[in-house]
């Protein structure tokens, strides 16, 4: 039996490392499919317009309401009788905050006597973009040079100055004599 010519045994050898080339490089090539795409997450008091359409103004309580869609995310900041749901959905985003893809707020107000009164709904689009400013607040006497921060912390520390010893400070936690390290004689019983 022949052995195979040398150039076709190389052929193959190159056929089959491209092959495994592509077998590792399809999982990063999949990687930016929408299969393998972070999975949205429900956060909140997860509620359908279904829920809350079933309460009328005028009629349902705060029974009714608590009966139907749970118990409020939030009550308003100076107003009980004010209670907000907060629904949404978010998906994760690398590096950064999640995404807010769906977001509602379901807000009901109350009178005194526990009577709802108003049902009002706001939505993502209704939303305000609060950014964060980057500014620094100035703080005095912060600001140290090289020097002060060799020399800041020099004599300050001294480990057994509470430590009640003859070592260290005269008077530690439990008097004059007594307490740990008295000169590697232990405690005195009286």
């Amino acid at each position: 039996m022949h052995s195979a010519p040398t150039s076709v045994r190389n052929v193959r050898t190159a056929r089959s490392r491209f092959g495994l080339a592509i077998l590792c490089a399809m999982p990063l090539t999949l990687g930016g499919c929408s299969v393998f795409g972070p999975i949205p997450q429900e956060r909140g008091s997860l509620i359908e317009k279904s829920d809350y359409s079933q309460l009328v103004p005028g009629t349902s309580t705060r029974n009714d309401a608590i009966d139907l869609l749970g118990s409020p995310t939030a009550h308003a900041t100076f107003d009980d009788n004010k209670w907000i749901y907060v629904s949404m959905t978010t998906v994760p985003t690398p590096l950064s905050f999640p995404t807010v893809k769906k977001q509602q707020v379901v807000v009901l107000a109350f009178d005194n006597g526990g009577v709802l009164r108003q049902i009002d709904t706001l939505h993502k689009k209704n939303g305000y973009d609060v950014g964060m400013v980057g500014e620094k607040t100035p703080t005095p006497g912060t600001k140290i040079n090289v020097l002060q921060q060799l020399l800041g912390n020099v004599g300050r520390y001294n480990p057994m100055s509470n430590m009640g010893s003859t070592f260290g400070g005269s008077q530690g936690p439990l008097g004059g004599s007594q307490g740990t390290g008295n000169g590697g004689t232990g405690n005195s019983l009286p």
